[in-house]
């Protein structure tokens, strides 16, 4: 079974990345090159513990249709989505947010299992990890871009504003 772990430093609090990426529009966002839309459950806004997406997009030029559910929720520490239905056999991807000194770390933990047994084994030497962790690695560039270049409230602070030092 395929899994990689990508870690990406984010100058804003935890909160704020927490948020972010929990959030159905922003991924919209993020993955405007393949035309996902979401078609069912919570379409905008943020998910949250127990609450589905239904994403519709394109992949290698074939229309494809994903249910995710959100497993775990501990704000704003960790949260987990995993596939319902799909084209994977399988699919589990964990947020893990730290608070380190000055910056928050993201950490995305990715596993799955592709079907058609030899032939998904082949396709994900080949292409599907490297395609899938780059899916990633660009969904957590935006994060990071929108977290950065946004003013937020201070948690610590009340009052007061926080944004990234220029």
């Amino acid at each position: 079974m395929p899994r990689f772990i990508l870690r990406t430093q984010i100058n804003t609090p935890i909160e704020v990345c927490f948020d972010l990426a929990r959030s159905i529009d922003l991924h919209l966002d993020t993955m405007k090159h393949t035309g996902e839309t979401a078609i069912a459950g919570v379409t905008s806004g943020l998910i949250g513990l127990d609450e589905t997406v239904t994403w519709k997009a394109r992949h290698f030029g074939i229309m494809m249709t994903l249910t995710s559910k959100i497993t775990e929720c501990s704000s704003p520490l960790i949260f987990t989505d995993e596939m319902v239905t799909g084209p994977s056999k399988m699919m589990k991807h964990r947020h893990l947010f730290e608070q380190k000194q000055g910056y928050t770390l993201m950490t995305d933990e990715f596993v799955y299992q592709s079907p058609w047994g030899i032939l998904g084994k082949l396709a994900d030497a080949l292409f599907l990890r490297k395609y899938m962790q780059n899916l990633i690695k660009h969904r957590n560039e935006v994060i990071r871009q929108k977290a950065e270049s946004t003013t937020y409230p201070s948690h610590e602070n009340p009052g007061t504003t926080l944004k990234k030092k220029d």
